[in-house]
């Protein structure tokens, strides 16, 4: 079976939920001295993320979705390590690449799947780190 942009879309917002409820525990900021490992997600929520991940590989098969199977594994592997940042990015990826193969005709793009794409942009970009209204003006000092 061959996955359809639809669905494809579908694994992707999967693992963006997954995302927003690893990062919705998150402390706001944590001296790395008290926690030198990190904070994981729970088994449970890799194993969500990682069943979601392995659903797209078996689904991409030889379609022109597989060259995307690198980037979603590079998400896991930094998910299951507790690293927000190195998930979020293969992710931002991934939109890049659909939005690349549209351009360039490789797959067609309804105006729902494009405004679903917007979507899930604008949700990791929500998620990253340092991303938050009360951080607003930090760190530029007095």
């Amino acid at each position: 079976m061959c996955v359809e942009l639809s669905q494809a879309l579908d694994i992707i917002g999967n693992l963006i939920a997954s995302l927003k409820q690893y990062a919705s525990k998150l402390p706001a900021m944590v001296p790395l001295a008290s926690l030198p490992g990190g904070i994981k997600p729970t088994p449970e929520t890799v194993e969500v993320y990682e069943a979601a991940v392995s659903r797209f590989r078996s689904q991409s098969g030889s379609s022109v979705y597989k060259k995307l199977n690198d980037l979603l594994i590079d998400s896991l592997e930094s998910f299951e390590a507790g690293k927000l940042l190195g998930s979020i990015q293969p992710l931002l990826a991934v939109l890049d690449h659909l939005d690349s193969m549209k351009r360039d005709k490789q797959v067609a793009v309804s105006p729902a799947e494009d405004k679903r794409m917007g979507e899930y942009r604008a949700a990791l970009h929500k998620i990253l780190p340092g991303n938050k209204p009360e951080l607003e003006g930090a760190g530029r000092g007095l």
